[in-house]
């Protein structure tokens, strides 16, 4: 009984933090960012805010095709000490973000909040034993340098405790109580910037035993938890750390996010969890680039696909040439070609993003400056600016954004196709703790193939515009009149290429295939974790191979793909009705990188692919001709396919 005691407690837990995703928002997701218009992240320097200078960058905004504002709150400019400004959350702080509100609703622009100041939540009142904390409760790990409050350091928020984000949000709450009034804003969390090595919080050791049946703490006492030889034990704990991430912390992000009439936005990027279940736990999830692979994009796109949500974000262009540090040149630096970036390049990321199931784009982003200056720059972003000496300006910044609302506007219509289901390698990913040496090197801040950055869909299957799925929605899934029903979304097929599987999940592929899925299993997985099963898991295993709608070859899939030919180029495909839209991507997108070459979109010649659509019970042969720079729209309707006029192709600008 005392085993099955703590047991119950976990269940009805989970229970809680998945009703938000088995629920979705689809109702209201579509009615978010309903112009399409791209968003700008609005840094804030701590610095004293004039309401006149609020408006000044508003109405710029507005005249230059913006949809709305992000406003997040950082340091003083250059890292200033001796900077003026108010205490962060304090009264006169807020009647400049209330203010900045009232003027975007008068303008018809959204206005979201990052929920705290910098990138983790970090409080400078944050109560004793909120603070994050590793197993060996270092100081360091709790600590923010660079927030508004600089030069006081501020102490990061567990994200492990939804008691300490319930009093750290009461805290944010009463300070925007104003601002949330008018238009629904969205409060945002970005990617995962919090120590996740030995990641812990109290009661996660009974957690761990009621879960697993054994003790955790040797191995984080010893510091051996990621060693080779313990990595059973590894997969187990990320299995009990990813529990907490989604009940702990994002669920109850997004429910206080509802609770006080504002929606939720969320980069789950880097957090140590099933990345899969939680971008469905937010209204709005967010992807990045290219600091993420564009291909990245495709989980928090099918995490919204799964749960109905229309809207699919992305913080893009960051550190698009490279990243340089905020203490270069005594926090005077700047990145790479800032001022003289190419919309071209730009260009690529974006429709990379958009063939990979982004359709709402925030710019990262835009630097408040008092009237008539310039001065105040973000060191590692692109710098939209209102001087014409800066390339990201005037009419060339407008025509840009005019674009990226034209497809984001195509990219909403109806819902996400897919005709192959893809088995997510989350357990694949547990198993392996470190990613390669040149992985790390390259950026220095990633540690963990949990993170899951490289992953993409399998080529073979790429015409059936694949997306992710796992164990949490396989779970809820009939396969019924020849489709598989998967939460908001159906499949004709499902693909199997992991090196690990739990038992669980085989099991209910295996129930899955019995009903007439057919299923592609390109290699017989292993179950992982400690605690192993290997009569049971061998004997599911054979039973799923027996099935005459299983192999290992992709004839077992009989279903012909939307899209034929060699070499395809990244697509996406939204549905309405009998008519589906097709973004084809500009076939140079598929080789950028972080960090991008400068001018690289001008190697760009042009380039053909011949491609055959199957549709409405025939197929028609076409050739796909790319102009320089130019991406594609295709829409397919019984009567045939046609090409849609996206009547834009980006300039080249000044260089460097």
């Amino acid at each position: 009984m005392k085993r099955l005691f703590p047991l119950l407690l976990l269940a009805i837990a989970l229970t809680t933090a998945f009703t938000a995703c088995d629920n979705g928002k689809a109702e209201t997701s579509d009615t978010l960012y309903p112009s399409c218009k791209p968003y700008t992240r609005w840094w804030w320097f701590a610095a004293e805010i004039d309401t006149n200078d609020v408006r000044d960058q508003l109405v710029w905004l507005k005249e230059h095709d913006f949809g709305g504002v992000e406003i997040a709150w950082i340091y003083p400019f250059h890292l200033d000490s001796t900077t003026v400004h108010p205490e962060f959350l304090s009264p006169e702080w807020g009647v400049a973000v209330r203010a900045a509100k009232r003027m975007a609703d008068s303008l018809g622009l959204g206005c979201d909040f990052t929920y705290g100041s910098l990138w983790p939540f970090n409080d400078l009142h944050l109560a004793d034993g909120d603070q994050t904390r590793t197993y060996t409760d270092s100081v360091e790990a709790a600590e923010c340098r660079f927030s508004w409050d600089f030069p006081k350091t501020t102490r990061i928020l567990n994200h492990l405790d939804r008691n300490a984000f319930a009093r750290y949000a009461e805290r944010l709450n009463k300070a925007f109580e104003k601002a949330y009034a008018g238009s629904k804003s969205g409060l945002f969390v970005d990617s995962w910037e919090v120590e996740t090595m030995y990641a812990w919080t109290r009661g996660f050791a009974e957690t761990f035993r009621a879960e697993h049946g054994y003790d955790i703490e040797p191995y984080m006492k010893s510091k051996t938890l990621t060693d080779e030889k313990n990595i059973d034990v590894y997969y187990d704990y990320m299995h009990t750390l990813s529990g907490y991430v989604m009940r702990e912390f994002y669920t109850p992000f997004a429910q206080n996010a509802t609770k006080v009439g504002a929606f939720s936005r969320a980069q789950c990027g880097g957090a140590p969890t099933d990345l899969l279940t939680a971008f469905t736990l937010v209204d709005i999830p967010e992807t990045e680039a290219i600091l993420y692979e564009p291909s990245y994009s495709k989980i928090p796109a099918s995490a919204a696909a799964l749960a109905g949500k229309q809207a699919v974000s992305a913080e893009t262009f960051t550190c698009a040439y490279g990243w340089t540090g905020l203490l270069k040149d005594n926090g005077h630096g700047k990145s790479p070609h800032q001022g003289r970036e190419q919309i071209a390049d730009l260009k690529l990321i974006c429709d990379a993003l958009f063939a990979n199931g982004t359709n709402q784009i925030i710019w990262h982003g835009f630097a408040y400056n008092r009237l008539g200056s310039n001065a105040n720059h973000f060191y590692t972003t692109c710098q939209v600016s209102m001087s014409d000496d800066d390339n990201l300006s005037g009419d060339n910044l407008t025509q840009f954004n005019r674009y990226m609302t034209t497809v984001s506007q195509y990219m909403r219509k109806g819902k996400p196709f897919s005709d192959m289901a893809v088995y997510m390698p989350l357990e694949d990913s547990w198993m392996k703790v470190f990613y390669p040496d040149s992985v790390r090197e390259k950026m220095k801040w990633v540690w963990g193939q949990y993170e899951m950055r490289y992953i993409d869909t399998p080529e073979r299957f790429k015409g059936m515009q694949p997306m992710w799925v796992n164990k949490h929605f396989l779970a809820k899934a009939q396969f019924k009149n020849g489709r598989l029903h998967c939460g908001q979304m159906d499949f004709a097929a499902l693909c199997v290429d992991v090196e690990y599987m739990e038992l669980a999940s085989l099991r209910i592929i295996t129930a899955l295939a019995k009903q007439g899925l057919p299923v592609y299993v390109a290699r017989e997985p292993k179950e992982p974790g400690r605690n192993k099963h290997p009569e049971q898991y061998a004997a599911t295993l054979k039973e799923l191979l027996a099935q005459p709608n299983v192999g290992n070859t992709p004839d077992v899939v009989k279903t012909k793909p939307l899209l034929e030919g060699d070499n395809l180029p990244d697509f996406w495909t939204r549905r309405e009705g009998d008519t589906y839209y097709i973004f084809v991507a500009n076939p140079l997108t598929q080789t950028i990188t972080y960090p991008l070459t400068y001018c690289y979109a001008f190697t760009d010649r042009g380039s053909d692919r011949r491609i055959t659509v199957n549709h409405h019970g025939k197929s028609e042969t076409l050739n796909l001709h790319f102009n320089p720079c130019q991406s594609l729209m295709l829409k397919v309707t019984p009567a045939g396919v046609e090409q849609i006029n996206l009547n834009y192709t980006p300039p080249r600008l000044r260089e460097d």
